[in-house]
């Protein structure tokens, strides 16, 4: 029986594992509205709400994916590569990024039959709030005519934050935050365009899914186990 998964809150936020660190080091044990950290996390910071019984919620729904770019990035992609960048080329890089977004979610969260995600709300529905802030696309592809290709040793980075809620109460139920970089490999310095950068953007989002994929996967597991106890 496929579970069904429905994602409406994660928020993205893109940096280094230096920042990660950080972050780690100085988040609260317990945020504003109640949660706890979570110890030895998989992304730069999450917390959780300790009571929340994660194994209920066979279905999941995402919410659109609200995306910004990292201030001044038209300014430095203008000055910088002379690209020329336009307000409709960034709001179209906005809606590519978030249609990915959900698409490798979908992929993740659906594959060997896991979490169908559904587009309803209910009591077995998660629901799942993602946003990605600090997008920094390193070669923007123009779409233009004849060869759009530049040198560089990254794809771009983002991050993501995102919040869980019950999807009947509205209470919120956990929220991580990581920033990942997409480099090419060894560090090697290749070719960007529209391919490249797809294929970069996917990685990150592809990780970002399997760790939720894992976390989702495993309190699934532990909440049956307890019943089966009881």
């Amino acid at each position: 029986m496929i579970k069904v998964l429905i994602i409406v809150g994660l928020y993205a936020v893109v940096g280094c594992s230096s920042q990660s660190t950080k972050l780690q080091e100085s988040a609260s044990e317990i945020s504003f509205d109640g949660l706890h950290l979570v110890e030895n996390s998989k992304v730069a910071v999450a917390y959780i709400n300790p009571d929340a019984d994660f194994s209920v919620y066979t279905q999941v729904a995402i919410l659109e994916p609200f995306v910004t770019f990292r201030p001044n990035w038209k300014r430095d992609q203008n000055r910088t590569r002379s690209r020329n960048i336009t307000d409709s080329d960034m709001e179209r890089i906005k809606t590519d990024v978030a249609v990915l977004f959900r698409k490798v979610f979908i992929e993740k969260l659906e594959a060997d039959d896991g979490y169908e995600v559904v587009d309803a709300l209910g009591e077995e529905v998660l629901l799942l709030r993602p946003a990605i802030i600090n997008l920094d696309v390193t070669a923007p592809d123009k779409k233009q005519a004849g060869r759009n290709i530049t040198l560089t040793a990254s794809a771009g980075a983002a991050t993501i934050y995102i919040e869980l809620y019950d999807s009947v109460t509205g209470a919120i139920l956990g929220r991580a935050s990581d920033r990942q970089v997409s480099r090419n490999g060894a560090g090697v310095w290749t070719w960007s365009n529209t391919v490249s950068n797809s294929a970069g953007a996917r990685r990150i989002f592809g990780r970002w899914a399997s760790t939720l994929r894992d976390f989702l996967d495993k309190h699934y597991v532990e909440g049956a186990s307890k019943e089966m106890l009881e």
